[in-house]
């Protein structure tokens, strides 16, 4: 089984999401249906960037790492081009 780390923006405020999953087709759909609550209000989302684990714990670790200070810097920098074109 993979399990995903993901990253969605709100094409409502341009928001990033960040999450992890074992299984990104489902979760993506839930997100834009409003299933999440923390996603809910900025729907609806674009799936904009993934990374596939063969371990659990691996993804979890990315997922908390991306989502720090250093993490989000890194997402900068691996999407600049992204960035620079949509923003």
């Amino acid at each position: 089984m993979l399990y995903y780390v993901y990253i969605l923006q709100s094409q409502k405020d341009q928001g990033l999401y960040t999450g992890y999953t074992s299984d990104l087709k489902k979760r993506f759909k839930e997100h834009n249906e409003g299933k999440s609550l923390a996603t809910k209000p900025f729907r609806p989302y674009k799936l904009i960037f993934y990374e596939a684990f063969l371990s659990r714990i691996d993804a979890k670790r990315r997922e908390i790492y991306l989502k720090g200070g250093y993490g989000r810097k890194a997402i900068k920098s691996m999407l600049d081009k992204y960035f620079k074109v949509k923003i």
